[in-house]
């Protein structure tokens, strides 16, 4: 069964910093793509960065320069470090999960490719204040 668990969210300041992390289990960590999603009260789920089973990432505009994905095969582990935070940071992040030949777009988080995604973490609040 996959299990997809986030932690590490939070409340900091403008210009603070957090890291996610997201526990998996029950699946080929090393040959799966992962990647991190939001969701912000009100609006649409969007695309954060993406990391496929060869080491490629991908990020979406509004995180580049500022947060940074990796993953820890040996630990299971996916992070997000996010640096420099803004208030339009405040979301809902989850870790996603899936073969990259299933997914849409590729190991990516283009607009829409989330809905490939078949496996899902609850997600981990962040609350930016200014």
């Amino acid at each position: 069964q996959v299990r997809l668990k986030e932690s590490g969210g939070g409340s900091v300041q403008a210009g603070g910093s957090l890291r996610l992390s997201c526990a998996v289990s029950g699946f080929t960590y090393a040959t799966y793509c992962m990647a991190w999603f939001r969701q912000a009260l009100g609006k649409e789920r969007e695309g954060v960065a993406g990391i496929d089973s060869d080491g490629s990432i991908s990020y979406a505009d509004s995180a580049k320069g500022r947060f940074t994905i990796s993953k820890d095969v040996a630990k299971n582990t996916l992070y997000l470090q996010m640096n420099s935070l803004k208030p339009d940071d405040t979301a809902l992040y989850y870790c996603a999960a899936d073969s990259p030949f299933v997914l849409y777009l590729g190991c990516t988080v283009g607009v829409g490719n989330d809905k490939s995604f078949r496996f899902w973490g609850q997600g981990t609040q962040v609350t930016v204040s200014s």
